[in-house]
C-alpha cells in the first residue's frame, strides 16, 4: 500500500493489488467533502441524524462529519461497517488532520484508537461505532437518515454493487433518508431506483468526477 498526494495536497492511499485509490486523485479531500458532506450530511433535515458508512478506511469520511457535527451543533451518531482496518502507522502517515484541522488532530486519532463493534463517545456531538465486518454479510439491525457508499469502484468490488444490497440499504434507510455515492454508473442508478430510492444526478466535486448520485426514500 502506498501513500500518494491528490491534487488538492491531501493524501490517498494506493492498492497496488487492485491497482485502486481510496480516493480521487484530483482530491481526496474535495471530493469526500462534496459528496459526503455537502451533497449528503447538510440535505437531511434530522437534528440528530443516524449515519451509516460503507468503507471507513482511512476515517477521512468520519473525521468530516465529526468537524460537521462540531459546527453545526448536531449530534451525530456514525456507524462504519470495515472488513479490512488500516494499521495505526498508515493512519498517521496520511497527515489528514494536519492537512485539514490541527486543532482537531487528537480527534482523528481517537476515531482510530476507537474500540470495534460498541459505540463510542468521540466528543459531546459525535458518536462512533465501527464494525469490524464484511459489508455483504452483515446483518443490520438499525435505521439510517444518510449513508455514505463508499465501497472501491463496481468493477474492482462487483460484489459490494447488487441489487440485493441495494435492497436491504433501502430497507433500513428511514423516510426522508440520503445515500450519496461517487458512482454515477447507470447500472447503479438503476438499481438504486429498483431498490426504491428516488435518483439524481448531481455535480461532482470540482476537477473530479463529472457526475455523482444521490438517491433518497421518498
Amino acid at each position: 500500500m502506498q501513500i500518494e498526494q491528490t491534487a488538492d495536497g491531501s493524501n490517498t492511499l494506493f492498492v497496488p493489488e487492485l491497482n485502486e485509490h481510496y480516493h480521487s486523485v484530483k482530491g481526496a479531500l474535495t471530493e469526500s467533502e462534496h459528496i459526503f458532506i455537502n451533497m449528503g450530511l447538510k440535505h437531511s433535515a434530522v437534528s440528530a441524524p443516524h449515519v451509516l458508512e460503507i468503507g471507513f478506511g482511512t476515517g477521512l469520511n468520519a473525521f468530516l462529519t465529526q468537524l460537521e457535527a462540531e459546527r453545526s451543533k448536531r449530534s451525530i451518531r456514525f456507524t462504519t461497517l470495515e472488513r479490512y482496518p488500516l494499521a495505526e502507522s498508515v493512519v498517521r502517515s496520511l497527515n489528514y488532520p494536519e492537512h485539514i484541522a490541527p486543532e482537531h488532530a487528537a480527534s482523528y486519532y481517537a476515531l482510530h484508537q476507537a474500540e470495534w463493534n460498541i459505540p463510542v463517545s468521540i466528543s459531546p456531538h459525535f458518536t462512533l461505532c465501527k464494525i469490524e465486518t464484511d459489508f455483504t454479510t452483515y446483518h443490520f439491525e438499525d435505521n439510517y437518515d444518510v449513508i455514505y457508499f463508499d465501497a472501491f469502484a463496481p468493477e474492482k468490488q462487483p460484489e459490494m454493487w447488487s441489487q440485493p444490497l441495494f435492497e436491504t440499504l433501502f430497507r433500513q434507510t428511514n423516510r426522508g433518508g440520503i445515500l450519496t455515492t461517487y458512482c454515477a454508473k447507470g447500472v447503479v442508478r438503476r438499481m438504486l431506483q429498483s431498490a426504491g430510492f428516488t435518483v439524481e444526478r448531481l455535480p461532482g466535486p470540482p476537477g473530479g468526477k463529472r457526475e455523482i448520485l444521490r438517491a433518497v426514500k421518498a
